[in-house]
């Protein structure tokens, strides 16, 4: 716990509400509560049944142990103070420097409680170290610890330990630490299954990757807003798809006053919650606090005095918890929630009982029936929504049905293979009131339970995925699950109808942000999204989703690269990534003599060599290059070309088994060769996904198979045009004119740099473009000569594969080689020609455009 108190330290005792002090002195025993059920994760939260449980904590001790050695052997005291918390709207403590005994966990119960036990596997590293116990010697003890809770109901988790210092974490490196937390996580597991486990970390050693644990638990004492905020919307993308909690934060009393600490812990508690966090400790409970063999009295950060008089922190702490996650207060705008289905009817039952269970005061859903031929419809008619039938328009059409139908000012969309957490709206809503965002997406989880494949699928590339440019703002959103003002959204005049199946969020994700709007992300609206059960759909689905790169393509050229891939300029984040191969590996910002306060990791960005294996064309160079090894039966100095065959196939296949084995899979997954199996199916879909993107793409003509522009040709070689023009036009301006011609025409162009000589640059496909350059002379009273000079460009790639073609072509034949030479010469022919024609199309484009300059259209 690092700890920063203002110098300007104030004081004051009046109470800010009321406190609950409950009389239990003559009280006996107090009821017993019903069984508490354990708790469970569900996405970004946990669940007790089927009830959401934030936790409402305080943290617990350490105290003076008695004669034995023994902390929380005083049932009396401990009986009084959890008479209070529970009094007080607190549900859960955390014990976090000793593990309890079982009757602290039997009064917890008794007072409807949960605890979070620590297994202080921090307080091991000085022997392993020093080698004076092993690793298996600290797994025995903290088994041992683990079997004394194993089970009981009153158990929310285990925290295997708290705050590591960072010149340990340093001394022995994060990999070792990481295994070392690891290897306990899997101990404790296997003594109680059920139970969730926990590490405690703090931001200075944030770097630490430990994605096998159920909760992440940060302990953060900042204290501005601003900064609290900000710093926990990165902990949120941290922490991914699991529940962000909150398990130290607070304000030294002593130093800062009474009231200012209440005020403290007021806009800390509602920040945290407000950010999508699961739960919330306030460190501590008490005043009364005892550290290595003595009492600590030089500060102050407890809710209730030594003596156990409330302070006003307590009351503030009580009204924030009772108000968790939001205010009732707040008056939250109408939202439409709209669900476009075509033949859903497998899924679209869930979806609408998932929005049926929302807390959310004010929504309408709207259904819309795109030309379903199977019960989707009869199935909408069962619940309390607007069902509005259509023919089959495709996608986008049927968004924007739903928008004109929509009466909210806020528009939700969610697909009818998804259903939503039951503050899904709530948080969506939260940040529209608190931003100016134009749209505000959220994280869609894979729910468990739909079989191997499905699990396999969720860890496969292609899933619908978030861009982030910042821990808050987005450039991507998913479809999935995307709210717009509606204002907004009618104002670049809805979803593009062109999108029958897919891409039509990105391309309204950038359509607005081309409008000056910015995209918002809560980590906390989330919706559960069912990922496809075989592996012949998700094949179809990434086809689709390759017919829709392409018609990105066709539209947005100036975010595609000559390959015909998105360059985006946020952070991909989502399961099922493909994880590029690394020759560098990361490194951990640590700070002069490893003193920063906040240490985090950092990637490398992954390298051209590394990234390639993803990529369609990859496996196109691999169909080329065993085209080519065949003709070795001919002539065999080709055989020469077998290592690089070799060479590309185990780059993808370990491409494939990299990304495979750093997927995470439910601890419910099976064991052995069943784990084993399950892997291997999703290293063959990270083989497959780029196969069925390069057919998809084939289908529509993306690059490097654009079929683009005008059909006609120009010569492909260097030409001059010049234009007299009786009215001046800045030269910018008649730059931007043939941009926006050229786009119209269908041409993906990229615009000359800093130090280029030239303007615009118009791409025939990934062998050959056309580079336009334009001079003005001005000749007063408004008259300009236009000078116009365009030239041919074979790409180096392109150029170099001809060239080797050819070389190998010239080869075959001085060796006598007839037939190998002459199916090499006609591929060198065709590639040449490729060249040409890329090229000649290009400068056709642009002699077309600049043409038009010269019509009296200008």
């Amino acid at each position: 716990m690092s700890i920063a108190p203002p110098a300007n330290a104030t004081t004051a005792d009046d109470p800010i509400v009321p406190p609950i002090v409950p009389d239990i002195s003559r009280a006996g025993a107090p009821a017993r509560v019903s069984a508490l059920a354990r708790a469970r994760v569900r996405g970004k939260f946990v669940f007790a049944d089927d009830a959401k449980f934030y936790v409402r904590g305080v943290t617990y001790g350490a105290f003076r142990p008695d004669a034995s050695g023994r902390e929380y052997q005083n049932l009396d005291v401990i009986e009084r103070d959890f008479a209070q918390m529970a009094a007080n709207g607190i549900n859960t403590v955390r014990i976090p420097h000793t593990t309890p005994p079982r009757s602290l966990l039997d009064l917890a119960q008794r007072h409807g409680l949960r605890v979070m036990v620590g297994l202080s596997a921090e307080q091991y590293l000085g022997f392993l170290i020093d080698r004076k116990m092993g690793v298996l010697e600290i797994e025995a003890q903290v088994r041992a610890k683990v079997r004394q809770c194993a089970g009981h109901p009153a158990l929310l988790c285990y925290a295997l330990g708290n705050e590591i210092p960072a010149p340990m974490a340093r001394w022995l490196g994060r990999t070792k630490i990481e295994r070392y937390l690891k290897g306990l996580y899997q101990g404790v597991k296997e003594e109680d299954p059920d139970g969730l486990v926990t590490y405690v970390n703090y931001p200075t050693t944030e770097y630490l990757q430990l994605p096998f644990l159920d909760l992440v638990c940060f302990n953060v004492y900042l204290e501005s807003p601003e900064r609290f905020g900000a710093y926990l919307e990165r902990l949120q993308n941290i922490a991914g798809d699991r529940p962000l909690i909150m398990s130290e934060l607070g304000l030294d009393g002593l130093r800062n006053g009474d009231a200012v600490q209440a005020r403290s812990l007021d806009w800390q508690v509602r920040t945290a919650f407000a950010a999508g966090c699961a739960g919330v400790f306030v460190f501590s409970w008490t005043d009364e606090w005892h550290r290595q063999g003595h009492g600590v009295e030089d500060w102050a950060f407890g809710l209730t005095r030594a003596d156990r008089s409330p302070k006003p922190a307590l009351g503030a702490a009580r009204e924030a918890f009772a108000e968790v996650p939001f205010p009732p207060s707040l008056s939250w705008p109408r939202i439409s929630v709209v669900v476009c289905t075509y033949n859903g009817a497998r899924t679209i039952r869930d979806c609408l009982e998932g929005l049926r269970r929302l807390a959310y005061p004010d929504y309408e859903v709207i259904v819309v029936d795109d030309g379903s031929t199977d019960a989707a419809a009869a199935i909408a008619r069962q619940y309390p929504c607007r069902l509005i039938q259509t023919e089959n328009r495709g996608l986008g059409s049927a968004r924007n049905t739903g928008l004109g139908a929509a009466t909210g000012d806020i528009v939700a969309y969610i697909d009818d293979d998804a259903y939503p957490d039951p503050h899904w709206l709530t948080y969506l809503a939260a940040t529209f009131l608190s931003t100016s965002h134009a749209a505000v997406g959220g994280p869609n989880i894979a729910p468990p339970g739909d079989g191997p494949i499905a699990e396999c699928v969720a860890r496969a590339p292609g899933g619908p995925v978030h861009v982030l440019l910042s821990d808050c703002e987005a450039e991507h959103i998913p479809g999935c699950n995307m709210a717009f003002r509606k204002a907004r959204l009618e104002a670049i005049g809805g979803f593009d109808p062109r999108f029958r199946t897919a891409g039509d969020d990105v391309d309204v994700c950038w359509r607005l942000q081309d409008a000056g709007f910015t995209l918002g992300f809560s980590a906390a609206a989330m919706v559960w999204h069912h990922r496809r059960n075989s592996v012949r759909a998700y094949w179809k689905q990434q086809i689709g989703y390759g017919r829709a790169e392409a018609m990105l393509e066709r539209k947005w050229p100036k975010k595609y690269n000559g390959s015909g891939h998105a360059r985006w300029a946020g952070r991909i984040y989502g399961n099922g990534l493909t994880r590029a191969l690394r020759w560098r590996r990361a490194r951990v910002y640590h700070g002069t003599w490893g003193v920063a306060p906040y240490q985090s990791l950092y990637e490398p960005a992954p390298s051209l060599l590394g990234s390639l294996p993803q990529m369609p064309e990859w496996y196109l160079g691999i169909t080329i290059l065993m085209t080519l090894s065949t003709l070795s039966l001919v002539w065999s100095p080709l055989k020469a070309l077998l290592p690089l065959l070799v060479g590309a196939i185990l780059l993808a296949l370990a491409q494939a088994s990299l990304s495979a084995a750093r997927a995470s899979f439910n601890d419910a997954s099976p064991r052995g060769a069943a784990r084993l199996g399950r892997r291997l199916l999703t290293a063959a879909l990270h083989l497959l996904q780029p196969l069925a993107r390069l057919r998809g793409r084939l289908d529509y003509g993306l690059a490097p198979w654009r079929r683009r522009g005008a059909p006609r040709l120009a010569a492909p070689w260097p030409r001059t045009f010049t234009l007299w023009s009786e009215r001046w036009q800045d030269p910018d301006q008649r730059l931007r004119r043939i941009e926006a011609d050229l786009k119209a025409a269908g041409a993906a162009l990229r615009l000359g740099g800093d130090y280029d000589r030239w303007d615009l640059e118009v791409a025939g496909g990934p062998f050959g473009s056309a580079r336009l350059l334009m001079a003005v002379e001005d000749h007063g009273a408004g008259a300009q000569f236009l000078r116009f000079r365009w030239w041919p460009r074979g790409s180096r790639g392109g150029v170099a594969i001809t060239a080797l073609v050819a070389a190998l072509a010239g080869g075959a034949a001085s060796a006598g080689a007839w037939a190998a030479g002459t199916i090499l010469a006609a591929l060198t022919l065709a590639l040449a020609l490729c060249v040409a024609l890329e090229c000649a199309a290009a400068a056709a484009l642009i002699a077309w455009t600049v043409g038009r300059l010269g019509t009296g259209s200008d």
